[in-house]
């Protein structure tokens, strides 16, 4: 009888350390919004740039490679019901969708959040009250002040050990976007600001705002080194557009690692030029004809 107890002490024993190993490694793979994790192990992230209002185009992009889809609802046509369309088109294919979008409300954060975003990009964050306003608006509380109702994203990103709003507080990535020169004044308090993922440099506006498109000039120059240096002091992760691989090299050494490419209208200008060009086939160039 006490062998027999013995044994079944032991088997219970052994169950009890199956299941705490089985329930530890769970936790341990618990999933992570691939675009942090490979920027927190210090390699580059790229976005394919979605301005095209079609689904099929977001659902291609999402597995050529590319780690995150940069939907553009600031400068395209695309609305709500169109992104809510290509994530979940996208669902299980590599590239994790993204949103930039209009403006930095908290309205406008919720809605694709609500639609399913991991991430947010926020344009024109020249203040710091404008970045606290962006952290808030994808966090829910206590973190932050995102309303609830994420019947349609939690569809998307179901998780079994946590609630939507857990996984959402770990998952969803802040991008802010200096690109004026309040945001240059103003950049040290708002890399200063916790949950902030990322601070993306807009140069093209930034460029223009500063020195009338001179990407070269004193100032603007000036300013963007003024924009590295606060980010790195404050360990945000850096990021800017890339028109090719020689560029991404380049702002990888200047200490850039998350970036977005040429959008999908660019990549297929340039895959025609591929089998047009050996044939001399061009289109009209409205530098010498109108086209109205």
């Amino acid at each position: 009888m006490i062998r027999t107890l013995f044994n079944t002490t032991s088997l219970l024993t052994y169950i009890l350390a199956c299941l705490a190993l089985a329930i530890n490694t769970h936790a341990q793979e618990r999933w992570e919004n691939p675009v942090r994790k490979l920027l927190k192990e210090g390699k580059p992230v790229i976005g394919a740039t979605i301005t095209v209002n079609s689904v099929d185009v977001a659902a291609q992009a999402a597995n050529m490679g590319f780690d995150f889809l940069w939907v553009e609802m600031e400068h395209s046509p695309i609305g709500l019901e169109t992104y809510r369309n290509m994530v979940l088109a996208t669902r299980g294919l590599k590239a994790v969708p993204f949103a930039r979008v209009p403006v930095n409300e908290l309205w406008t954060a919720k809605r694709v959040l609500d639609a399913g975003a991991l991430g947010v990009i926020f344009p024109f964050t020249s203040t710091p009250e404008l970045a606290r306003q962006a952290v808030a608006a994808c966090k829910y509380p206590p973190e932050g002040k995102r309303g609830s109702g994420p019947g349609l994203a939690s569809f998307r990103w179901q998780s079994a050990d946590e609630s939507y709003q857990q996984f959402a507080n770990r998952n969803v990535m802040v991008i802010t976007l200096i690109e004026d020169q309040s945001g240059v004044d103003h950049v040290d308090e708002i890399c200063a600001i916790p949950g902030i993922d990322v601070i993306y440099i807009g140069p093209s506006d930034l460029s223009w705002q500063l020195a009338g498109g001179d990407r070269n000039s004193p100032k603007f120059k000036a300013a963007m080194a003024k924009i590295i240096a606060a980010a790195k002091r404050h360990g945000k992760f850096l990021g800017r557009p890339a028109g090719s691989p020689e560029q991404m090299k380049q702002y990888i050494e200047q200490g850039f690692l998350f970036f977005q490419s040429a959008s999908d209208v660019g990549m297929m200008r340039r895959g025609a030029r591929y089998y047009l060009d050996p044939l001399d086939k061009k289109g009209i160039d409205p530098r010498t004809k109108s086209l109205y």
